[in-house]
């Protein structure tokens, strides 16, 4: 086993490791169209439609004798979803650092997520329920693979790159979601052509994205290796390694109070991208049922996110070279709040506003989140990578609950998803005031990790 160098990065020749880098950026290429097909395009309306083919004369909806508005069946299974996730995160990740097996993990979660998704083929009629269980399952899965996924950052990529390659990472994620998006497009809009009906093409599309996951994920779980660090025990098999997972949880917790201005970060990351991640999830809903707007207009829409959110993903990356992550990452917030009051100005039926908006969304997504990530890997204390990157997925999708809640409870209560969707705002800013006052520079020292040279 190779020894570990000075900057986190195992010791070895520089082609193995832009080899291994490459692999990483794979499994954003493979996950990455679940978020964008599923979660952000086809399932939000189609399983409100399907809710609402169940629903009673009031439009209400019944699961276990509880009545809840079928507008509102899609946020809350988002919400659970990430609660199911955050029982499941710590656990997989005290287990992956203690036994030093990241890669098997990773193995289960991917396919786990991707044949919940390839089973959404089988979501129609009045089946909301059906819908609801698999998008809870696939949601929850692919929270805990990227738990895995991100924790190799640091490990691959030393200090001063890690930068360019999350920004990579995430490029690699929206190339793949917009080629999707392609295909998906020349499906939907054609599938009279094809001999399907349209609701059995947006469940050709939403299954496709099971079998693109699944495909894709073979690159990076040939070409990730596992790591060991010193001092490691050695791997716990079954119901052992479960039990010294939980322990490993406990000693994790109580050593992350040790590293408060990690915590303070956590704070800020949770409250901003719980903003971002119901944007994402509820935007083609806010479309669709707010703006009036039609699937291909959906569709395409969400293509040009992903075709500039390449862009900005990198060129965010390299304003990061130049003014810092931090700085950047601030920037982004205040333009993720102009996004929100514009959104919430929107004229109904008017595709070339909503185009501009999504134009606007696409050139600051890929950057926040991927600068966001290489920042937290600077604060995260060596040999602890799953564990800690457990809490920030925590943060990324796993405690990301709040935001749908308050837009499915704001459209419970006011009808509207206006207000729902102008409640984000204050996400953007509260996160904004307390990212600001995180001094970045002293949490990566006290994390034992090396500064780099602007940050």
């Amino acid at each position: 086993m190779a020894a570990d160098t000075a900057d986190g990065t195992t010791g070895t020749d520089d082609a193995a490791r832009r080899r291994e880098q490459r692999g990483w950026y794979f499994y954003d290429f493979a996950c990455s169209v679940y978020s964008t097909s599923v979660l952000t395009v086809f399932l939000g309306p189609y399983l409100t439609a399907v809710a609402k083919a169940a629903a009673d004369p009031a439009g209400f909806v019944h699961p276990l004798g509880i009545p809840v508005r079928a507008g509102s069946v899609f946020p809350y299974a988002v919400s659970v979803s990430v609660v199911v996730a955050v029982l499941a995160m710590p656990m997989v990740g005290a287990i992956a650092d203690r036994t030093g097996r990241k890669k098997p993990l990773l193995a289960a979660a991917a396919y786990l997520g991707a044949t919940a998704t390839a089973g959404m083929f089988f979501l129609d009629g009045d089946r909301y329920l059906l819908g609801a269980f698999l998008l809870i399952v696939a949601n929850a899965s692919l929270s805990v693979s990227m738990v895995l996924y991100n924790a190799y950052l640091p490990q691959i990529a030393g200090p001063e790159e890690r930068d360019t390659v999350s920004s990579r990472g995430w490029a690699f994620g929206y190339t793949s979601g917009a080629l999707v998006l392609v295909l998906n497009l020349v499906l939907y809009t054609g599938h009279g052509s094809f001999g399907l009906s349209e609701s059995e093409a947006v469940r050709v599309c939403l299954a496709s994205a099971g079998v693109w996951w699944g495909a894709f994920a073979l690159v990076p779980l040939r070409r990730l290796r596992d790591r060991r660090t010193a001092g490691d025990a050695p791997p716990a098999p079954g119901a052992g390694a479960v039990g010294a997972g939980w322990r490993q949880l406990r000693a994790t917790l109580k050593d992350m109070r040790r590293h408060p201005l990690t915590l303070s970060f956590l704070l800020a990351y949770l409250v901003y991208n719980d903003g971002v991640q119901t944007v994402i999830s509820q935007a083609s809903v806010y479309g669709s049922e707010e703006l009036g707007l039609d699937q291909t207009t959906l569709i395409t829409a969400v293509l040009l996110v992903q075709v500039l959110a390449v862009a900005g993903a990198l060129g965010m990356g390299r304003l990061a070279r130049s003014h810092g992550a931090k700085r950047t990452i601030l920037g982004s917030l205040a333009v993720w709040t102009l996004i929100l009051a514009a959104g919430y100005l929107l004229p109904p039926r008017t595709p070339l506003w909503f185009y501009a908006l999504a134009a606007a969304i696409g050139l600051v997504l890929g950057g926040s989140q991927a600068l966001s990530r290489s920042l937290y890997s600077h604060l995260v204390p060596r040999g602890k990578e799953a564990e800690y990157f457990s809490a920030y997925e925590m943060s990324d999708r796993g405690l990301s609950w709040l935001g749908p809640l308050v837009f499915g409870l704001a459209f419970q209560l006011t009808g509207s998803y206006r207000a729902a969707i102008i409640s984000l705002v204050i996400f953007f800013a509260l996160g904004f005031v307390l990212l600001a006052r995180v001094p970045v520079r002293r949490a990566i020292a006290e994390a034992g990790n090396p500064v780099p040279k602007r940050i």
